[in-house]
């Protein structure tokens, strides 16, 4: 049983198990250490300056993401090519370059073969080896763990009973109940057990092939980037720290959104979501109701969830063998047995059931989340006469989201007619006959 988010702060849970130290991406110092060749360095510099028109040499060295270092001499070699010019000096012996008639055609050419502007990419081995450093294998979080991670919901020490040695698998497990129980927001406290932060790279160089994997929409960074001399030295900016993401995918889940995707204007591909979730959690929402049959996602992750890691086509046709490195966490309404094989079932160990609170939860809900929302003071009397009048008399079921939802209901009531924020009958049936006139 759980409650649903009680405050828009979420606690930071590290797991209880000493592991090895906390990864940090080695910063790079030259092209060469960072897997860059000099033709891949020219096209993002000659692309950068088609699109500014011109820039600083550390400009050009904080886009891409790289140290100021190596640049001084590499521009000089692209002025003696005649590609580009100095157009003005810059602080600290720096210089402000632009393209030359030369450089524009060869940026054109490499804009033509890929659009792609922005940070260098980083090689693909170098961000296979950060997810096996990074892995949630290696963490073992305990109980103390779990409470901190749950700290703004109420759980049932029953459902901490399960959830401590699933999530210790690492293996996957469905979460099952009626809605409005708190699925959604027990996955993304589940992400906490692991620990709090991760680096990824912000795009990979794969067999010739730039991908996309940092995502705003899905991974929140920790800090903003710093350029010019505001830059620490030891700071590779082609890689960002994350909190470990939670990643949902709901009924709008397609088979084309678990492979890479490729377009065909701009030659960039964009990572899959399960790569996106690596370090993390994926959680399929509402598993069942997706546009693709639950047996064909079975077919296409039987391996990945037995072998941990899955296999990915680039546009060019080559295959790479990608970490499958993540908490696959199915949520439904209905029962587990009822969408998928035993074979399935057997690869996905444990089944939860996010249950519907019981009375005393239920009351405790409402006393925990009224203050948090401005009201004064708790009223019992208000809730005795909501869930005698709304609940046991019309035989409705108790859900986790209903406290929030209904307090919400009365805040907005109160606020717009100017009242004080209290819990009185006449308010709960206002909220009460919006709420649930269809349900």
């Amino acid at each position: 049983m759980s409650a649903l988010l009680e405050s828009p702060t979420q606690p930071a849970a590290a797991a209880g198990a000493v592991g090895p130290a906390p990864y940090r991406p080695q910063p790079a110092t030259s092209f060469e250490s960072a897997g860059l060749s000099p033709v891949q360095v020219e096209a993002l510099v000659l692309k950068y300056l088609l699109g500014v028109g011109s820039a600083s040499g550390r400009q050009i060295a904080d886009e891409l993401g790289m140290p100021f270092a190596p640049f001084p001499e590499f521009l000089r070699h692209l002025r003696n090519q005649q590609a580009v010019t100095f157009s003005n000096t810059a602080a600290a012996g720096d210089f402000v370059y632009q393209l030359t008639d030369t450089g524009r055609e060869r940026a054109r050419k490499y804009q033509e073969e890929c659009a792609y502007v922005g940070t260098a990419p980083v090689p693909f081995a170098d961000y296979v080896n950060a997810v096996l450093a990074q892995s949630i294998t290696h963490e073992h979080p305990q109980e103390a763990d779990l409470r901190r991670a749950f700290s703004d919901l109420l759980i049932s020490e029953a459902m901490f009973a399960t959830l401590g040695p699933a999530i210790n698998s690492g293996r996957g497990l469905f979460l099952y109940g009626y809605p409005g129980n708190g699925k959604t927001s027990i996955a993304e406290r589940i992400t906490q057990c692991f620990g709090t932060t991760v680096w990824i790279p912000r795009t990979l160089l794969a067999e010739g092939q730039i991908v996309k994997l940092y995502d705003p929409a899905n991974h929140e960074a920790i800090r903003p980037r710093r350029g010019g001399l505001l830059r620490q030295d030891d700071q590779d900016d082609r890689w960002v720290e994350i909190k470990r993401p939670t990643i949902v995918a709901g009924g709008e889940l397609t088979m084309e959104s678990l492979e890479i995707r490729y377009d065909p204007t701009t030659h960039v591909s964009e990572a899959p979501l399960q790569m996106k979730s690596n370090n993390g959690t994926f959680l399929i929402d509402d598993f069942g109701r997706q546009r693709m049959q639950p047996q064909e996602l079975l077919n296409r992750w039987i391996v990945p969830l037995e072998k941990r890691h899955d296999y990915l086509s680039l546009p060019n046709g080559k295959k790479i063998r990608v970490p499958f490195d993540q908490l696959i966490i199915f949520s439904t309404n209905l029962e587990p047995k009822q969408l998928v094989d035993e074979a399935f079932l057997r690869r996905i160990p444990y089944k939860i059931q996010a249950a519907d609170p019981t009375e005393p939860m239920f009351r405790q809900m409402f006393e925990r989340i009224a203050p948090r929302l401005g009201f004064e003071r708790f009223e019992p009397a208000a809730i005795d006469y909501l869930i005698d009048k709304h609940y046991h008399s019309v035989g409705r079921r108790f859900r986790a989201c209903h406290p929030r939802d209904l307090l919400l209901q009365v805040k907005n009531y109160c606020t717009y007619h100017g009242l004080p924020l209290e819990l009185k009958p006449e308010y709960l049936d206002f909220a009460v006959g919006n709420y649930f006139t269809v349900m």
